[in-house]
């Protein structure tokens, strides 16, 4: 039996993203009004605004959901552990992370996996779930598939694409990105335990982002569309209920 989409499926696929370095303290205000209005999985936050945003939640069904080591996730592993316990203790409910991206370009597996471990341990054993960033534009397919045994071999809650800020440098001089991409979500999907759900982030800005990537195998997305997504379901007819 195909499970119904209704307005609030979608929206409780949906991370609200608050992270971009320029945001005032204003801007994070109406984004937690944003992610209370359309009742999201979480508002996804940098970790300084966790007790403004936890209070301006508290009325709602919106988890806080702080990034640590964001966006390169290049603190030392200890450094990384102490904050992801910071952010659960001050009330984090779900807690993203960067993977080292230079560790894992060079092949340097003993250190990424007692890396995603220790602080898989300090997030679960405080109440909350981690999911890890692979930063899918810096990696080949090889590296992503090893990331996605790690996370599996130890029991992360979410494998993620992308942080949105993983500029590449190409041969123009310019940087950009392709964040989740149809490739990428497909093979996250097949390398990682079923146990294991996929966040896509990274360019999703519509509505047949989210679907497609839905459609994947992902079960959340981030997003700083997420009113322009859900606005358009209602205009294509989604409803709020079944």
């Amino acid at each position: 039996m195909k499970e119904t989409i209704t307005l609030g499926t979608l929206a409780k696929m949906i991370d609200h993203s608050l992270l971009h370095p320029t945001m005032t303290d204003e801007d994070i205000v109406r984004g937690c009004e944003v992610s209370k209005k359309y009742n999201v999985a979480t508002a996804c936050i940098k970790p300084y605004c966790i007790p403004m945003v936890r209070e301006l939640l508290s009325d709602s069904e919106v988890g806080v959901c702080p990034v640590i080591a964001f966006p390169h996730g290049n603190s030392a592993t200890s450094i990384k552990v102490k904050e992801a316990e910071a952010a659960v203790l001050a009330g984090g409910s779900e807690i993203d992370m960067v993977v080292n991206v230079g560790k894992v370009l060079s092949g340097d597996w003993d250190y990424v996996s007692a890396e995603i471990r220790a602080i898989n341990d300090a997030v679960t054993a405080n109440g909350a779930i981690l999911k890890v960033i692979f930063e899918n534009d810096y990696l080949q397919d090889e590296q992503i598939i090893r990331l996605c045994e790690i996370c599996s071999e130890h029991q992360v809650a979410f494998v993620k694409t992308s942080t949105g800020y993983g500029f590449v440098k190409q041969a123009s001089g310019m940087y950009s990105y392709r964040g989740a991409t149809e490739h990428h979500l497909k093979l996250m999907r097949k390398h990682s335990s079923a146990l294991v759900q996929i966040k896509a982030a990274g360019g999703l800005r519509t509505l047949d982002d989210l679907l497609q990537a839905r459609e994947l195998g992902a079960t959340r997305i981030g997003a700083t569309a997420t009113e322009a997504i859900l606005e358009e379901a209602k205009q294509r007819g989604i409803q709020s209920a079944a």
